[in-house]
């Protein structure tokens, strides 16, 4: 990081001019060297932490689903009372 804006607008200026030397294509080709070095720096799971990622998603969707149904139901329920004088019990 820069310790000044005059040092920081110095880099951008810096970075800015060297994009226009590169071009179309060697700015493509940067661009594709640096997806590879981010690549590099993936980890793979074990299949441990695998599952156990697939378990929490799946239990946080569930949560969520119960969660948009109930509130849809409640919601909707209100609606009918307030709009069509539908008794909020029975509840079906």
């Amino acid at each position: 990081m820069a310790d000044t804006p005059a040092e920081a607008s110095g880099a951008r200026r810096e970075r800015s001019a060297d994009q226009k030397k590169r071009g179309l294509f060697g700015g493509l080709l940067q661009f594709f060297r640096e997806v590879v070095a981010e690549l590099k720096k993936v980890v793979t799971p074990t299949r441990k932490e695998l599952i156990n990622y697939t378990l929490v998603v799946l239990a946080f969707v569930v949560v969520m689903m119960l969660l948009v149904t109930a509130l849809d139901f409640i919601f909707g329920k209100l609606a009918g009372t307030v709009f069509a004088g539908s008794p909020l019990w029975p509840l079906w």
